[in-house]
C-alpha cells in the first residue's frame, strides 16, 4: 500500500473525511488505469459519510469494475454494497434494494448488509406507499454492471473531484455546548440532546432493563429492576466522545415501545411509561423513586394496614410472628441510626458512588461495602465473611 492510500485509511478510521479523500486522491492518480478497487471503496465511503453521494457512487461504481478486472469476488460485494448506501443517500430506494441482492448473491455475509437491508426495506416501502410505485424513489433504474467509470468522471468529474473542491463537512457542536432538556406527558418522557453533526452509523443509544441487587438496608427485598438510557456519539473529526447515562431512571419505562430519531440537529429519545399518568420528578432516579405502579417500595416487605403496629413477616417460627415492637427499644434506636446513616449516604450520593455501593454489596454477598467506584469496578470483589465463619454456596 502507497504512504498516501496509509494516510487516506488511518483518516477514514478517523472519520477526517476531507484527509481521506485527499490521500486516497492522490494515491488512485499513481495507477489511473487499473485503480485499486480497496481504495476507491475507501474513497467511496468518505465521500458518502461527508453527505457527497453522487461522488461515492461514481467511486463505487469504479470499484465494481476494478475488482471484477482482478477477479476479486470479496471486493464485488463490498462495491455492490457502498453503491447501495450511495443510493440511498440519493433517495434512490428501489436501484439501492436492488444494489443489496447483487451483493448478497457475492458475500451474503458482507458487514452491515442485513442492516441496510431492513432499512432500505422501510424507506422503499413508505415511498412506495406516499408516492406511489410510479416514483423515481422506487423505480428500478441501475444496471449490475454499471457503465464504464470513464464516461462517468468525463460527465460528472465525480472520482478526481479533491478535496478542496469539496463541500465542507457538516456543523458540528462542540462537547462544552452540547446540552439536553426533557419533558413529558401523561404517557411518555422526550429527552432531547441537542447537537448538531451526529453522526447515525456511529452513535449508541440503550435503551432497556437491568436486574440489579440492592443493600437490604436501602430495601427489604434486595432484587429490584433498574430501567436505564445511555446515549454516546463521537464528537465529529475529534477523539472526544460525549456520553450521557441515566441509570437508573426515574420509574419503569416501556423499552420496547420507546423510540429514538437522530437529526441533523439534535437526538430525540421518547420513553414510554411503564406507569401512564405518573409524574416524574427528575429523569434520574434513587432509591426513593424505584417504585412500582401501585406505589409501594420495590421489596416484599407486608406493611400492616391498619392499627399502630409494625410490619409482620412471613416465618416458619412454632410461636408466630415475631412482635417487633417489643424489641429493645435501645437496640430499636441503635439499629434506625444505622439504617438511617445508610440511606441517607446512598441517598445523597453520586451514581458512581451508588454504583459501588450496589456492586460491592452484591458481588461480596453482602459482606463488603465500598463507595470507590474507581476500585470495585476493577474486578468481582470477593465475599468476606465475618471471623470464624464459613462461606458456602447455596445448597453446598
Amino acid at each position: 500500500m502507497s504512504s498516501q492510500a496509509a494516510l487516506g485509511a488511518k483518516a477514514l478510521d478517523d472519520r477526517d473525511y476531507p484527509t481521506a479523500i485527499e490521500q486516497l486522491t492522490k494515491a488512485l492518480a499513481t495507477n489511473p488505469s487499473n485503480p485499486s478497487p480497496l481504495w476507491l471503496i475507501q474513497r467511496s465511503t468518505a465521500y458518502q459519510r461527508s453527505a457527497q453521494y453522487e461522488l461515492a457512487l461514481a467511486d463505487a461504481d469504479a470499484a465494481l469494475h476494478a475488482a471484477k478486472s482482478r477477479a476479486r469476488r470479496e471486493f464485488i460485494a463490498t462495491a455492490h454494497f457502498r453503491r447501495a448506501v450511495a443510493l440511498h443517500g440519493l433517495k434512490r430506494f428501489g436501484d439501492a434494494r436492488l444494489c443489496l441482492t447483487w451483493c448478497r448473491k457475492s458475500n451474503e455475509k458482507e458487514k452491515g448488509l442485513g442492516i441496510w437491508q431492513a432499512k432500505v426495506k422501510n424507506d422503499f416501502d413508505k415511498a412506495e406507499k406516499e408516492l406511489g410505485s410510479d416514483a423515481p424513489e422506487v423505480r428500478t433504474t441501475v444496471k449490475e454492471i454499471p457503465d464504464k467509470v470513464e464516461e462517468n468522471v468525463k460527465e460528472k468529474s465525480a472520482p478526481l473531484a479533491t478535496a478542496a473542491q469539496a463541500p465542507a463537512p457538516p456543523a458540528v457542536t462542540s462537547k462544552e455546548k452540547i446540552r439536553h432538556e426533557w419533558y413529558q406527558s401523561p404517557s411518555s418522557v422526550t429527552i432531547t440532546i441537542f447537537a448538531k453533526g451526529v453522526p447515525k452509523d456511529k452513535a449508541e443509544v440503550m435503551i432497556g432493563e437491568q436486574s440489579v441487587s440492592l443493600p437490604t438496608y436501602i430495601f427489604f427485598n434486595a432484587k429490584a429492576h433498574n430501567y436505564q438510557l445511555e446515549v454516546s456519539f463521537p464528537i465529529g473529526t475529534t477523539e472526544q466522545t460525549y456520553a450521557l447515562d441515566f441509570s437508573p431512571l426515574f420509574a419503569k419505562i416501556k423499552p420496547a415501545e420507546s423510540t429514538y430519531s437522530i437529526f441533523s440537529t439534535k437526538v430525540e429519545i421518547i420513553l414510554q411509561k411503564a406507569t401512564p399518568g405518573r409524574k416524574w420528578s427528575n429523569i434520574e432516579g434513587d432509591e426513593s423513586s424505584l417504585q412500582d405502579s401501585s406505589n409501594e417500595p420495590v421489596g416484599n416487605v407486608m406493611q400492616a394496614k391498619t392499627g399502630d403496629k409494625g410490619p409482620v413477616y412471613p416465618t416458619s417460627s412454632r410461636s408466630g410472628p415475631k412482635d417487633w415492637d417489643k424489641i429493645d427499644d435501645a437496640d430499636e434506636g441503635e439499629d434506625q441510626d444505622v439504617n438511617s446513616f445508610f440511606q441517607k449516604l446512598y441517598k445523597d450520593a453520586d451514581p458512581d458512588t451508588r454504583k459501588a455501593m450496589m456492586k460491592s454489596y452484591q458481588e461480596s454477598n453482602g459482606t463488603s461495602l465500598s463507595t470507590n467506584w474507581a476500585d470495585v469496578q476493577k474486578a468481582p470483589v470477593p465475599t468476606h465473611p465475618p471471623e470464624g465463619v464459613e462461606a458456602k454456596k447455596w445448597g453446598s
